[in-house]
């Protein structure tokens, strides 16, 4: 990642935000924020930016110092000069007027899991997506059915909030007692369809709006969050450091 525009797709890949919905969190057309990738974050969005995404202004500008500014941070005046100063001298405001900025929540898994495990989310996460945590609960994919965007076994973060289908975004149902997630599509007369990712295994299915109510259909929410694992190791005996590098290795013949 060597300018600004990389580091800023990467942050946005790790909160699962997309460009547009970037653009419209900030005000400006997807445009600007792609031209922000090619070309670098602007100086005068620079603080604005690094604040919302959680991260140091000098680190998103020149990938120096440490990305993450400590959890006591707090600015002293609104200049990035000002900024920038303490920054470097590493003097922070502590105390009882300015206590630690709380940078994560636990929300609890939905009703369908018998664990009382708690998921950790983001509160950066939560607030850029305006999730009110009181109404965010946790999952686990259970099946195949969304691969390959999600793994069977990922952790999803899902906003009771949002019920409402938006055509082709991914939810959470309770489906006669069971637990799914779906891309869902609304259909005439208050019907709707259920679609996979992985659709070759599990084909799409319909509901009309009187199947809703006979197989105790219900919308649990918006999945707006979840683990990106990857299931496919290489196809390799051992890690090299697992063999022994060096003995792994014929040393090249030195010739007289």
């Amino acid at each position: 990642m060597n300018t600004s525009g990389d580091r800023l797709k990467a942050l946005l890949r790790e909160v699962h935000l997309s460009a547009s919905d970037f653009a419209k969190n900030r005000g400006v057309t997807p445009q600007h924020v792609n031209n922000w990738f090619k070309r670098g974050v602007p100086m005068g969005r620079l603080n604005e930016i690094a604040e919302l995404l959680c991260v140091s202004s000098r680190w998103l500008n020149t990938g120096l110092g440490p990305k993450h500014p400590p959890a006591n941070f707090l600015l002293e005046g609104p200049t990035a000069r000002t900024a920038l100063a303490r920054e470097e001298s590493g003097k922070y405001l502590t105390g009882p007027a300015c206590p630690p900025e709380k940078l994560d929540v636990e929300i609890p898994l939905h009703p369908t899991f018998t664990s009382t495990e708690r998921i950790r989310v983001s509160l950066h996460t939560l607030e850029t997506l305006n999730v009110n945590p009181d109404r965010a609960c946790g999952a686990y994919m259970v099946d195949n059915s969304m691969i390959e965007i999600i793994q069977q076994g990922a952790t999803l973060a899902i906003d009771r909030g949002r019920t409402q289908i938006i055509d082709g975004e991914i939810y959470a149902v309770e489906h006669d007692g069971m637990l799914r997630i779906k891309y869902l599509y609304n259909r005439p007369g208050g019907g709707l369809r259920m679609r996979s990712h992985n659709a070759a295994e599990h084909p799409d299915e319909y509901l009309t709006y009187e199947q809703r109510f006979e197989q105790s259909f219900q919308i649990v929410g918006w999945v707006f969050w979840w683990s990106t694992l990857n299931n496919r190791r290489p196809p390799v005996p051992l890690d090299e450091h697992l063999l022994g590098w060096e003995g792994s290795k014929s040393e090249p013949e030195v010739g007289n």
